[in-house]
């Protein structure tokens, strides 16, 4: 979810101790590519070494704005690494994993096309769909989870209704569970701006609520309600996650940080409250990108731009315990 706090710039971004796994965040990745209509979208696969097949797999996707495969965002001066370290957990405990760029992102740049506002939300979910059969075309890989990160919980999401059958279970972490407008207006209440500010960013919100392009944009507020991004705003916004979540029938765990600044806790609770047969985890100390840290601001921002941070214990043990239970080998 985008828009946390404040970059030194001036720009906004784009988007309790706790065990710890001691290893180096340098996965063992292979490079793929799978061809979408408008080019490729370049990935990371990880295949646990001497792993019985057919191996459990989490395809694992990455949050909103110019958020790489690794969980990295243009946006940001640094690393931070949280779907590399995942994906380096999931494979020291025999599961398999692949993550990538989305469309317009990094490798895949090119795959966006070259005008933004072509884009919609279930642009990503159709490229999630053709990476699941990608996925099931080769025969060292099994049963396959969906994992999101953030925004990318509600593109899995929407895969996993949207292709029923190809994934056996379902993993929000930090997603949201109210209409993404009306997180981006929690999310301007936490931030040191005018009231002329959010009072433009509201008529805003209630045009494309409404389905609706607007112009001009002020120049405070141009990256985040750019014309260009309007039309897939558009499209993000129509969505409930809590009402998509009430339909899904998979294997569910929710994931949440209890020192998120970008996504309330309380929008994990939502979620849960949704769909009862759903697994909540709230992980002490957990920040957005699933690092251990205080709520103080600039602890936080460190968190963001340290590559080295491993991610909690308290996450990975039960996310690969949710991850082993729900997806038993064979395909």
């Amino acid at each position: 979810m985008a828009f946390p706090f404040r970059l030194p710039s001036g720009r906004a971004m784009a988007l309790a101790a706790a065990l710890c796994l001691h290893w180096s965040a340098q996965a063992a990745d292979a490079p793929v590519q799978m061809a979408v209509d408008g080019g490729r979208l370049h990935g990371s696969l990880n295949v646990p070494l001497g792993a019985s097949t057919p191996v459990p797999t989490v395809l694992l996707i990455a949050g909103s704005g110019p958020t790489d495969r690794d969980g990295n965002s243009a946006l940001m001066s640094g690393r931070n690494d949280s779907l590399k370290w995942l994906a380096q957990a999931l494979e020291d405990a025999g599961i398999a994993s692949l993550r990538y760029d989305k469309r317009g992102v990094a490798a895949s740049q090119a795959a966006g096309g070259p005008d933004e506002a072509q884009l919609r939300i279930e642009t990503y979910a159709d490229d999630v769909c053709r990476w699941l059969d990608w996925l099931a075309q080769d025969r060292r890989l099994g049963r396959v989870a969906i994992v999101g990160h953030s925004e990318g919980a509600l593109i899995g999401l929407l895969a996993a209704r949207q292709c029923p059958g190809k994934a056996s279970a379902y993993i929000s972490l930090a997603g949201v569970g109210s209409k993404a407008a009306d997180v981006i207006r929690w999310q301007l209440q936490q931030q040191a701006v005018s009231e002329r500010v959010r009072e433009r960013s509201e008529g805003i919100l209630q045009s494309l609520e409404n389905g609706q392009t607007t112009e001009p944009i002020p120049p405070s507020l141009h990256g985040m309600f750019r014309p260009s991004v309007q039309p897939y705003l558009i499209s993000w916004f129509r969505y409930d996650p809590a009402q998509e979540l009430a339909q899904l029938r998979l294997p569910t765990l929710i994931v949440h940080g209890d020192t998120d600044i970008q996504v309330s806790v309380q929008e994990a609770r939502k979620l849960a409250a949704a769909q009862p047969a759903a697994q909540l985890l709230i992980v002490p100390g957990m920040n957005h990108v699933l690092k251990t840290a205080p709520l103080d601001l600039a602890q936080q921002q460190t968190t963001y731009t340290n590559p080295d941070l491993p991610l909690p214990g308290s996450l990975t043990q039960p996310l690969i315990g949710f991850l082993k239970r729900h997806l038993q080998a064979g395909r």
